[in-house]
């Protein structure tokens, strides 16, 4: 399906909603970028969906043009195989190609495919980013008390990194390291580590789950100096089944952003037991804190912020 063409040439195209392309609904426009789990009205649709599901397996035949709304795969499922789309082209992320495992998305060997060689290496591009005294933490980005976030994506889906903080504190970093694809992590276990010439540290895990693609480049040995925590320096992804109850754990937007101040005034304190008073107004912290400290400040900085 053909994007819907807007009469401003300024504003940015809207794709025809998941609901409207399967033709459950007439006209509704994504102004999502199909990140459909934060989505209030797919949230509402799949309740309508469920009752009417329902209502339907207790032999009532729901009324209106409410009662008529099905599961948006149930409707394409309606059409011969060969006519039925892929998710990831109904998501205009690629020309057309036929869902052959009928919308089992997490079975499907083209979606993991397309998962590994695509969208795991998509660069996370923050909105809005806070800033707190030089460091910065994007909006809408849960943060962990140990210095990791994570970014919700789809289907208990979310990705994960190291903040602003932890990079510019112990970088430039020589290689962070994570495990391997299918592995399982623990929130609040230490799974990540950083390494640094011949020092290492350990980060605990923002959430728990079963990691499902990780970051190459951050994996491969040598200097990381171009890196940007929220986006190519990015982790991991993470399949989180339990994250509902885990994000009550982290931290955003305000609660963030305090904790954020409390750490860079405890950092600020660091520094000038080490090497001595700042000067009058803290100054700005630059990239490299650990490398303009005396070697025995590693532990130190690792026990005090990665709380390991």
């Amino acid at each position: 399906m053909k994007p819907i063409r807007s009469d401003n040439p300024k504003a940015p195209k809207q794709q025809p909603c998941i609901w409207m392309q399967a033709r459950v609904v007439r006209q509704k426009l994504c102004n999502a970028e199909f990140q459909c789990k934060p989505c209030r009205f797919d949230k509402t649709m799949q309740q309508v969906a469920w009752e009417n599901k329902r209502q339907r397996a207790r032999g009532r035949i729901p009324s209106g043009k409410k009662g008529q709304v099905i599961f948006w795969k149930d409707k394409l499922k309606e059409l011969p195989v060969w006519k039925r789309p892929c998710l990831h082209h109904m998501k205009n992320r690629i020309d057309f190609r036929a869902c052959t495992n009928d919308y089992q998305c997490g079975s499907c060997e083209f979606d993991q495919y397309f998962q590994d060689q695509f969208t795991v290496h998509a660069v996370v591009k923050p909105v809005a980013v806070l800033d707190v005294h030089g460091f910065r933490i994007p909006q809408g980005y849960y943060l962990h008390h140990g210095h990791t976030w994570v970014r919700i994506e789809e289907n208990s889906e979310v990705r994960i990194g190291l903040d602003d903080f932890a990079l510019r504190t112990f970088g430039p970093l020589d290689k962070i390291a994570a495990p391997l694809m299918g592995k399982e992590l623990k929130q609040e276990s230490r799974d990540i580590a950083l390494k640094r010439g011949a020092l290492e540290a350990k980060l605990l895990s923002p959430v728990s789950g079963v990691i499902t693609a990780t970051n190459i480049d951050l994996m491969e040995q040598g200097k990381k100096t171009d890196l940007d925590p929220y986006t190519n320096g990015w982790v991991a992804r993470v399949h989180a089944p339990d994250l509902r109850r885990e994000l009550k754990h982290l931290m955003i937007g305000a609660e963030a952003k305090k904790f954020l101040a409390v750490e860079v005034d405890d950092l600020y304190q660091v520094i000038e037991e080490e090497a001595g008073p700042l000067a009058a107004d803290g100054g700005t912290l630059g990239n490299d804190i650990y490398g303009n400290l005396p070697e025995t400040s590693w532990d130190r900085l690792t026990k005090r912020f990665l709380r390991t």
